[in-house]
């Protein structure tokens, strides 16, 4: 290559450098997917049964239902993605490392899931 002529390669490889998300990121969407859950735990407790005669009225319970499963198990993703290095560190081999994983796992969905007092 000439002098005058750029490195593609390098350049390339500065562009596609991988990128940390803002430290404060994680930590909104935590919260966001938190509030979308309990949002949608509140439309299921306020909804009747009696109500399930009309189809009209199905739409509210289902979305919150929707809603509410994928909010909530974004967060248990999310949750149990942010203690994997913890997790790994203490696993003796890849049976023990996911035993911990599903264990934790567990644990989070009933934190998540729990009815509120």
């Amino acid at each position: 290559m000439s002098a005058g002529s750029p490195d593609f390669e390098a350049l390339l490889r500065q562009a596609l450098r991988p990128l940390e998300p803002p430290a404060e990121l994680a930590a909104r969407l935590e919260t966001t997917l938190s509030e979308l859950t309990e949002l949608a735990q509140d439309e299921l407790d306020a909804w009747e049964l009696g109500a399930m005669r009309d189809p009209r009225n199905w739409v509210r319970p289902v979305a919150a239902a929707v809603i509410g499963g994928t909010a909530g198990s974004a967060l248990l993703a999310l949750r149990i993605r942010r203690t994997h290095r913890r997790r790994h560190a203490a696993s003796s081999d890849l049976l023990d490392l996911a035993g911990r994983t599903l264990s934790d796992a567990a644990g989070e969905a009933r934190r998540i899931f729990e009815r509120r007092g």
